[in-house]
Order: C-alpha cells, then structure tokens, then sequence
C-alpha cells in the first residue's frame, strides 16, 4: 500500500540508523565503507529503505568528512540520484574549536572543503553543528560568552565569503545545536538562533538558518512553548530551517520522544516556513557514540521493539507523512 505525503513538505531520512563506524565515517584513507559487492553502504542502506518505505522520499541528509575520498564522493552521489534522493549534506567538523579563535583557520579549511563539495555537486542545503566543539570545553558566562559567540558568527561569516556562497548553488545553510553535555554553550533553540540572527545581519542576507531538531529542544532547558515561541520567531526572521523528527533521549523509534515532535512539528508547520522534515533515528550499538551513552542516561536503549532498523525508520517515516497529511487536513500546511 502506498503512502502519498499530500503536502508541500519534503521527507526525507538520516541515514545514522547504519551506524557512524562502519557505514558514514571514512577511513584512514578517506575511502567510505562498502558492501561486499562494492556498493557504498550508504547507498545500499538508502536503497532498502527507499524500496520497503509505501512514502516515496524526496532527499537524504548526509554527513560530509574532512578528506572523505572524491571517486567515493562522487559514486555516493550517483547513487543517491539513481534512487532520486536530493542529497543535503552535514559537514562535520572535528579536532578543532569554533569558539576557539586560534582553531579558526582550521575550521574554516574544514568547512570549506564541504562547502567546494556541495557546489561541485550542486547541493542546495548544507547543515552542520559548527558552534563549538562535540563533547569538550567548558560552559561559559557573560563576556566569555559574548566573544564566543562573535566568534562563532566572524568563523561562518568568513567561510561564506572566502567560499563563494553568494554566487553558488547553496540555498541556504543550516546550524543544528546540540544537547547540554555534548555541547556546553549553544544547548538550545534560542541561543542557536541569537546566532544565526547575527551571521545573516553580518553577511546582510537570510543565508543562515536554525536547524529545529525535536530531539535537542527536547533534551534543553526550554520548554515546549518557549521551543514553540523561538520557531515562530525564527519564521519571522526567516531563519527557521530543517525540522528533524528524532526522539529526545533515546535518539530511537519517535514513539519514545514523549510528544516533542508532534509539537515542534507543528509549530514549525503554522509558520507556512516548513519546507523539508529528515527522519533520525541513531542505532544504539553505534561504537561512534559510545562516550554518548556514558553521558547520558536513556541514550542507547534498543527501541525496536523486535524490528529491524530499516524497518523502524520506515515506520517513523509513515508516521512523519501521516501527521503532515493531518497537519494539511486540518490546514495548518497550506
């Protein structure tokens, strides 16, 4: 039985449900990992859910690696147009500092080199979590935190300029914050949007926007309404940006999330601003998010409930597609 998302709203899925260790992160050579048959396993796990999903996806939201090996690159986006998947890339930034104004250069060399990729290949929305360091640092007050976020909007500032973003094929680019405990200063939707609001103020256009990841609202220290009260402001100021259905905490099937995304979703909905919804589900034996689960208490908890993975994601897909058909109905979407 086949599905129709009856709306405007791209779906779309993350494939962390592969696992970082042994599907997305490159090796030592930057050469990503393959099936036995020589398909990237990125593409080969996209394609299964692609065939089982009765909601036909629109994109895939993929994270990027420094020095990910370019034939890889280029075979992983040949697969994804062969299953009609937009690509949207992740840039992921490791063993530098945002906030740090002597990692600056390093920063800006790594993002840089996602962004030559994504207008190599024409990419129309790229996301990162290019605020501070994953899982280091220190919680920061008053004038140290004030530098760090001028800090923060001169590092993106910099890297729209010296990439050329203006003149490119990059629509827009998206900042996803983080939970308190991987990060310790841009920890929710309204800190996260205190910088997006300065960058596009800097650079005099609504480029930047703030990635609304139900799982990290969830997991901050706002509440849903004042979550709610930051999306429709973020819609005023046209920097509200791609919505993650993902359940707080466990990260699992989004019936665990306890009502975050049914909310947050429909808050972003009301806006009219809505324009792509990615499914993320993390699997709990990742090795790549090990220090995660030490950190936190619920994260890595097999959600399943007897399924597979793929199946779980499909299921998480037709529940997204329901709501957007509903939210439609009852004319919340347009």
């Amino acid at each position: 039985m086949t599905v129709l998302n009856k709306s405007k709203v791209a779906v779309g899925v993350v494939p962390t449900h592969l696992k970082f260790v042994g599907a997305l992160v490159p090796d030592d050579n930057g050469k990503l990992p393959r099936t036995r048959s020589g398909i990237l396993k990125v593409v080969s796990g996209m394609r299964a859910i692609c065939k089982s999903s009765p909601v036909k996806l629109k994109c895939v939201q993929v994270p990027l690696f420094p020095g990910a090996d370019s034939q890889d690159l280029q075979d992983l986006f040949k697969g994804m147009k062969a299953l009609k998947l937009e690509v949207h890339l992740i840039m992921m930034v490791g063993g530098a500092n945002p906030i740090n104004p002597k990692d600056e250069d390093a920063v800006v060399d790594m993002l840089c080199s996602g962004l030559a990729v994504a207008k190599k290949y024409r990419v129309k929305h790229v996301s990162s979590t290019s605020y501070e360091e994953w899982l280091s640092g220190k919680p920061l007050k008053g004038k140290a935190y004030a530098n760090a976020v001028q800090q923060v909007v001169k590092l993106h500032a910099r890297c729209y300029k010296e990439a050329g973003l203006e003149k490119s094929p990059v629509q827009a680019w998206h900042l996803e914050f983080l939970r308190g405990g991987e990060f310790q200063n841009f920890t929710n939707a309204a800190k996260a949007a205190e910088v997006v609001k300065a960058i596009n103020k800097k650079i005099r256009k609504k480029f930047f926007k703030v990635m609304i990841d139900a799982a990290h609202c969830g997991d901050s220290d706002l509440s849903m309404a004042e979550n709610e009260a930051v999306i429709k402001d973020l819609a005023k100021a046209d920097a509200l940006g791609i919505f993650h259905a993902s359940a707080k905490t466990t990260r699992g099937c989004l019936s665990t999330d306890d009502g975050w995304i049914a909310a947050l979703l429909n808050a972003c909905a009301s806006t009219g601003k809505l324009e792509h919804v990615f499914i993320e589900l993390f699997h709990h034996q990742d090795a790549a998010l090990e220090p995660l689960r030490k950190l936190v208490k619920g994260h890595g908890v097999d959600t399943t409930d007897g399924r597979t993975y793929d199946r779980t994601v499909v299921d998480g897909i037709i529940d997204i597609t329901h709501r957007l058909n509903n939210l439609k109905a009852r004319k919340v979407l347009k």
